[in-house]
């Protein structure tokens, strides 16, 4: 009977080798979910929270050098809490678009001034909920800051057109009589 391979002394073991994974196990993988869609309520108490990933070991706070997925504006998250009803959860948005369908109406049944001025009103309070609410639903679009000033500068545009209409404007600018005059009669 031929005596099994006994390893000679001194010698190191040899490793075990693992089959490389195929082309179909890799593509069977799970993928890793973003951190914006993974379950939580957007206060940064989920497992994707960056709170999470310091208790998990992570080092470093920089951005990858590849991005992988989008990121969800700050403030992006629910108005309310996951239980509500989805009106309720999307309030900002909804109250935003709501003033500016009236402004809308206001101004198709021949009423121009009133439907522009509660346009800009409309845009100038979805600045102010940017500004003031912790998160707005889906009124956060980009960041903070460029959805602040976004629909700010919107909506005082808005309005002071709406102030400068013709006939009878209720805001009297002196030079912009003068620039009409010169630009277009």
């Amino acid at each position: 009977m031929p005596a099994e391979h006994e390893p000679e002394p001194g010698a190191v073991p040899e490793p075990a080798r693992t089959p490389a994974p195929t082309r179909a196990a890799a593509s069977a993988a799970p993928r890793p979910v973003p951190s914006w869609a993974r379950k939580g309520d957007g206060d940064g108490a989920d497992p994707g929270s960056a709170d999470a990933d310091e208790a998990d070991g992570a080092k470093s706070r920089r951005f990858p050098s590849v991005t992988r997925d989008t990121a969800r504006p700050e403030g992006g998250g629910r108005a309310a809490p996951g239980d509500a009803p989805a009106p309720a959860r999307q309030w900002p948005m909804l109250a935003v678009l709501a003033a500016t369908a009236a402004g809308l109406l206001i101004t198709a049944v021949g009423h121009a001034r009133g439907g522009c001025l509660l346009i800009g009103i409309a845009m100038i309070a979805g600045s102010l909920m940017r500004r003031l609410l912790p998160s707005v639903g889906m009124l956060a679009v980009r960041s903070r800051f460029t959805d602040m000033v976004t629909y700010g500068l919107l909506g005082v545009a808005i309005t002071l057109l709406a102030l400068v209409m013709e006939p009878k404007p209720w805001l009297d600018v002196p030079f912009l009589e003068t620039a009409v005059r010169f630009t277009v009669r």
